[in-house]
């Protein structure tokens, strides 16, 4: 009897470079002895809706697209109350979730992964009622990632976040937040903030400092405290280039549970999309939740 796959897939997501492996992609699901079912996503949220009504019909769901698109399938699985693996075929502009898990940007390679790839149990994130793979974040720059058009980024990449980027350096918002997590207390006014489950954010790898496990059952916290002078802002940058590997202005821990609250509503981003703004957010680690198909 052949396994149920359902391949859930953004037909716009980098360029739409999918169209021209679609073939080739389904053959090698089949070979690996899955019948398979196809679905591309038509909107924002989409696949989110159709990973949960589907999570329990079938024996593995994979998605092509961009860290988004994962996000929105594992977010569908999660809430589903359905364990079922899921594999990956990266087709974004970044690739932050899947170079961490060594699934490259060679499609026909991913799909091959996908196919007969075996389950690593993974850390997911939820972010008060939502879920996330492997980054919360608030702050300079995390509204370019889902202000910037889709066409916008298939045309220049990472350039289109660099230019969409620069609009926001001239006016760097500020947020006063109360940070509570392992009995610890205390409040600051930060630029940004992220809470990861990854090697790399945004495509640029090495920010992110501490040991990283992508199932240990505790994130990564950077908090960036706001700069009052230059030489402030310089050694905020020189810790992110790695030049320096410690400094006042930045939070840097470990922890599996974590609550902010701020007085004003803060915008967030979960994988890079919209996730709502909010004034309290508890952000729990759940280990090993999901099973995620790796070479």
């Amino acid at each position: 009897m052949s396994k149920r796959l359902l391949f859930i897939f953004n037909p716009r997501s980098g360029k739409g470079k999918i169209k021209e492996h679609l073939a080739d992609i389904i053959d090698t699901m089949v070979k690996a002895g899955f019948e398979v079912t196809t679905y591309t996503t038509q909107c924002q949220g989409d696949a989110i809706e159709k990973a949960k009504a589907e999570a329990g019909n079938y024996d593995r769901i994979v998605c092509s697209g961009g860290d988004g698109t994962l996000d929105e399938v594992v977010t569908g699985v999660m809430s589903s109350g359905h364990k079922v693996p899921v594999g990956y075929i990266p087709a974004g502009s970044t690739n932050d979730f899947g170079n961490s898990l060594g699934i490259d940007k060679n499609m026909l390679h991913a799909a091959e992964i996908a196919s007969n790839g075996s389950p690593f149990a993974c850390d997911i994130g939820r972010f008060n009622d939502d879920y996330f793979v492997y980054v919360a974040a608030f702050g300079l720059f995390t509204e370019v990632s889902y202000s910037t058009s889709q066409d916008l980024k298939n045309m220049l990449g990472h350039a289109a976040y660099i230019l969409e980027g620069m609009k926001q350096i001239w006016d760097i918002p500020s947020f006063h937040m109360q940070v509570e997590y392992d009995g610890n207390v205390f409040y600051d006014e930060f630029i940004y903030g992220m809470i990861t489950n990854s090697k790399s954010v945004g495509g640029f790898k090495g920010i992110i400092p501490g040991d990283i496990g992508l199932n240990d059952g505790v994130f990564e916290v950077t908090l960036i405290k706001t700069p009052k002078n230059p030489i402030q802002l310089n050694e905020i940058l020189a810790f992110l280039t790695g030049i320096v590997k410690d400094s006042n202005m930045v939070y840097s821990f470990q922890t599996d549970l974590l609550t902010l609250k701020s007085s004003d509503h803060v915008p967030w981003t979960l994988d890079g999309e919209y996730g709502g703004d909010h004034n309290k957010v508890t952000v729990q680690d759940c280990k090993k939740a999901l099973e995620i198909i790796v070479e």
